[in-house]
């Protein structure tokens, strides 16, 4: 038997970055699983839609293959498996409004769906599998991680609404940490700039049963039907898929993650926005990645850890940092080229809630 990984030569512990704990710029080749529950006859309509989509995704750069499987067990559990020349690509398929579109025969005949994203580490195979394997990068190292998950919300209000707005996301009681036996909540910061909303959490287990968990609770319920008059994009909280279109065109997620494996305790969280170019926002998240590593390398450097949020042009930067953080671009012509009008803003904090045990 052959390996792919056999160019690999040095040890996994002397390649293990203690920085960088996510990240989906390493150039590696990615895995999406789609785990889907059909409903009870509607086996013939699923496969109907996932012709179409199939067709269609076909010609997306940077897709190279896919599997439809069935589960032996259960028929009504299927698998979709596809493998990408890299992350970026399927990120900036999977966050656009065509894929919004493209998918949506997919939801009436669907009762749930899970996505799970990972980067090749290894791969073992016969002659087929090495053939042009210096095109099928490898991820050169795995990556240690702190037992966080990370994921971020954004949606516009109104003009004129922002204050309102801000203290409705403010005043609502925290709702218990605890999803479950190994899903907790550990902290959920909010700014605002302009009329723009982020939300960043951060969750210990389960990011899709904590997502799920927060939603059916009465107190965070109740703040979303008060913003709704509100938000520019419409919504109905009791329609499932106004629902799901909303939140899918507000996700808003983490594509890198750094450490500098150190705690002070005057760090201050810090939330920049960088709006990008049209089409310029993974190549400005990049950059963003990179300087971050070499923030987080320096030892006399302010930056504890950073948190890069990416979604088409929509860039957002959470710091934990000593004191305050630089937000000028203007002598800086790499990071100016990426934006549209050169400017880089620094978010309002309406609220910064951690768990007791976090």
């Amino acid at each position: 038997m052959t390996t792919t990984s056999e160019r690999v030569t040095k040890p996994l512990a002397q390649q293990a970055s203690q920085c960088v704990s996510q990240s989906v710029f390493d150039g590696s080749r990615l895995r999406v699983v789609l785990l889907v529950d059909v409903y009870d006859g509607a086996q013939q309509q699923f496969l109907e839609a996932y012709e179409q989509l199939c067709n269609q995704v076909a010609s997306v750069p940077g897709h190279v293959s896919d599997q439809l499987c069935q589960s032996i067990e259960n028929p009504s559990q299927w698998l979709i498996t596809s493998e990408w020349e890299s992350a970026p690509p399927f990120l900036t398929w999977v966050n656009s409004e065509e894929h919004v579109h493209m998918v949506e025969p997919l939801h009436s005949c669907v009762r749930d769906t899970r996505s799970l994203r990972f980067h090749i580490v290894r791969e073992t195979g016969g002659p087929a599998v090495d053939t042009g394997s210096e095109e099928r990068r490898l991820q050169a190292s795995p990556r240690i991680g702190d037992g966080l998950i990370r994921h971020a919300l954004t949606f516009t209000v109104k003009p004129g609404s922002e204050e309102a707005v801000a203290k409705i996301l403010a005043d609502y009681a925290s709702p218990d940490p605890r999803v479950d036996d190994t899903t907790r909540l550990c902290r959920t910061s909010l700014f605002m700039h302009g009329n723009r909303v982020v939300r960043a959490i951060e969750v210990r287990g389960d990011l899709l049963a904590a997502l799920r968990y927060v939603a059916r609770q009465p107190a965070v319920r109740a703040v979303e039907e008060a913003i709704n008059p509100y938000l520019e994009q419409d919504r109905d909280l009791d329609d499932p898929e106004s629902a799901r279109v909303f939140f899918t065109r507000a996700a808003l997620p983490a594509v890198h993650h750094v450490t500098a494996g150190q705690e002070s305790p005057d760090a201050v969280r810090h939330a920049l926005y960088y709006p990008a170019r049209e089409g310029q926002g993974m190549r400005l998240a990049e950059l963003l990645a990179r300087r971050d590593v070499a923030a987080a390398d320096d030892p006399r450097g302010s930056v504890l850890r950073s948190t890069i949020f990416q979604r088409d042009d929509i860039v957002v930067r959470l710091v934990d940092a000593r004191g305050e953080l630089a937000t000028d671009a203007g002598q800086d012509a790499e990071l100016t080229a990426l934006l549209d009008g050169g400017a880089v803003s620094s978010m309002d904090l309406v609220t910064d809630r951690r768990s007791p045990d976090a």
